[in-house]
């Protein structure tokens, strides 16, 4: 029998209904459930099983593309696969609808799904702490009111200093985050590169750059040392880089597992999000 972890969105305001309603289709596939520690807390579940007893098969997040962010990493703690549930508005990443539950419980009872590898950046900083992202990495002014000056490197050759709000590091899975907002190309999730795309940068000869991810990416935050940046992993906050601290950016051996059903390609994932957001 298959064990389900449940991961949910964490500022919902219906988040018991919902769970009910998500836990209670996969139970009634006969699928085992078991909800994440703050889902299991705010339901008033006693149920004492945690994501190591529990033995997880695989992971559900419902939610939108930040949901499935956040799971990603449990996912990859684990080596388990990963099905998102949209309830959000867009989602590039997800893979079904909250219409579509039973079908999806349904498909996942009869293991009639195929496994999607996504491939991952390592962010490893002069300490030596490294952190995974799956979609990007940001290096921004965050609540510094002037622009930054980053120099990025690939391999060991200079592709530029960027004056700039700061610079996105993406994985194809990014390229429709972040990324396409500041510029970015959207990038085919089989093609094994990182993008580069700088935030409002003060030049017109800066554009965004599409590198080989066989050769890691250096950051360098090339001002004063008192000025400071923001560091983000996958939209979260990890840390401050202080002026002339580098950053490295490789592609790591871990990939994410996304469970697809195989209903719709990545471009025509594309075409019906896109359409979506322009509305």
């Amino acid at each position: 029998m298959l064990n389900v972890y449940l991961m949910m969105h964490q500022m919902r305001d219906d988040v018991d209904s919902l769970t009910k309603q998500v836990s209670g289709a996969l139970r009634a596939e006969g699928l085992n459930v078991c909800l994440e520690p703050w889902l299991k807390k705010a339901m008033g579940d006693a149920d004492p099983c945690d994501a190591i007893s529990f033995g997880m098969d695989v992971i559900v997040a419902v939610g939108g593309d930040g949901t499935l962010l956040r799971a990603a990493q449990t996912a990859i703690a684990y080596n388990v696969p990963l099905l998102g549930v949209n309830i959000g508005r867009i989602g590039f990443l997800v893979e079904t609808e909250l219409e579509y539950l039973t079908d999806a419980c349904r498909r996942l009872h009869e293991n009639d799904f195929t496994i999607e590898t996504r491939m991952m950046l390592d962010v490893v900083r002069e300490d030596g702490t490294v952190r995974t992202a799956l979609n990007d990495v940001v290096i921004s002014r965050g609540g510094y009111a002037r622009l930054i000056a980053v120099k990025a490197l690939v391999g060991e050759e200079l592709i530029g200093r960027y004056i700039a709000d700061g610079l996105i590091v993406s994985t194809p899975s990014g390229s429709t985050g972040y990324s396409l907002s500041a510029g970015g190309p959207i990038v085919c999730p089989e093609v094994e590169c990182m993008i580069l795309s700088p935030i409002c940068p003060h030049s017109l000869q800066h554009r965004p750059v599409v590198a080989n991810a066989a050769q890691p990416i250096t950051i360098e935050l090339d001002c004063a040392p008192e000025q400071t940046a923001q560091l983000d992993v996958d939209g979260q906050i990890v840390g401050t880089l202080a002026g002339r601290e580098t950053v490295t950016i490789r592609r790591s051996n871990t990939v994410t597992k996304l469970i697809r059903f195989g209903a719709h390609t990545f471009f025509h994932r594309i075409r019906a999000k896109l359409t979506e957001w322009s509305c």
